[in-house]
């Protein structure tokens, strides 16, 4: 499977929600389509799996030879952030009825109740009722409801919400089993440390448009103010004894051997490197990339500037 999205336009009333949004999804990669509350992400899995219609642009979802304007029935798992599931049946009896719904075989859908249940570490509790569980375990059995007739690609809004940190890694490796096995996984989630270790390629979203997109690499390129270094001296050097060097917020510890400096991105490493070994015994330099939650947090109050000068 593989999807194309180009130049999607969807309107409600005098509000644009999605504009002018362009990007692929490649099969068996995992995007996240990151962004704040009204970016635009709901309206666009909307229209990807064909709840809503765009007003302009188009999607091409290209599936075991066919094009289709998005994603056919049966193809896709989506795990919504509004859970839907019955508090006063059992684990089993609401896995049984969703997977009815999906025209899955009894017998099918008993082993993928034993398969995932035992995945989950929740086969014990197959027979008791979904409000006796916490919030953690209901979203485990949200996901094996997303899961259970084995689509091509899933659909994940927040998936980790309400997992303790345990259970965060758990998800994390079923959903790296799953890309194994040539699963197209599509994300939104606010944890940016686990999206950050997850995801192939990201979509940065505020305001109804795409701010950054690609691998991380290519946001950092996209995004970085400066580059960021971390650099230390077997004995102290003074602070002035660096003036000569293109760096800015320049800080560095009481003993006056480690220091943290932004270094514009035409700057050349190399050339830095050399330099500062003028200055000292060197023991340590190296790049330190801003995280995507800093990254991401400084995106969007740039785009969001950018939007209110338009104003």
């Amino acid at each position: 499977m593989q999807i194309q999205i180009s130049n999607l336009i969807k309107e409600y009333a005098t509000l644009r929600a999605v504009d002018n949004v362009s990007f692929e999804v490649r099969e068996g990669g995992i995007i996240a389509l990151l962004g704040p509350n009204g970016a635009g992400k709901s309206s666009l899995v909307r229209m990807l799996v064909g709840l809503t219609h765009p007003d302009s642009g188009n999607i091409k979802v290209t599936y075991q030879g066919q094009v289709y304007p998005h994603l056919p029935d049966g193809t896709f798992g989506y795990l919504p952030e509004d859970r839907g599931l019955y508090q006063d049946r059992t684990l089993k009896q609401n896995l049984m009825y969703i997977g009815q719904l999906r025209g899955l075989d009894k017998k099918v859908i008993q082993q993928q109740l034993d398969h995932w249940l035992e995945r989950f570490e929740l086969t014990e509790r197959a027979n008791e009722h979904l409000k006796q569980l916490s919030k953690g375990n209901q979203q485990k059995i949200q996901l094996i409801a997303t899961l259970l007739h084995r689509p091509p690609m899933v659909i994940l809004d927040e998936p980790f919400s309400g997992l303790d940190p345990v259970n965060q890694e758990h998800v994390l490796t079923v959903l790296k089993e799953l890309k194994a096995e040539g699963v197209t996984i599509l994300l939104s989630a606010h944890q940016m440390d686990l999206v950050e270790r997850l995801a192939d390629e990201f979509v940065l979203m505020n305001c109804g448009q795409v701010i950054a997109s690609g691998p991380i690499d290519a946001i950092h390129e996209q995004l970085a103010d400066n580059q960021q270094i971390h650099f230390s001296f077997a004995a102290p050097v003074a602070a002035e004894a660096l003036a000569a060097l293109p760096l800015t917020q320049l800080t560095h510890n009481d003993a006056g051997t480690h220091f943290s400096a932004e270094v514009a991105l035409t700057e050349s490493l190399q050339s830095l490197l050399q330099q500062a070994s003028l200055c000292g015994p060197l023991q340590e330099f190296r790049r330190y990339r801003q995280p995507l939650h800093d990254l991401y947090l400084s995106a969007v109050r740039n785009s969001a500037a950018t939007q209110e000068i338009r104003k």
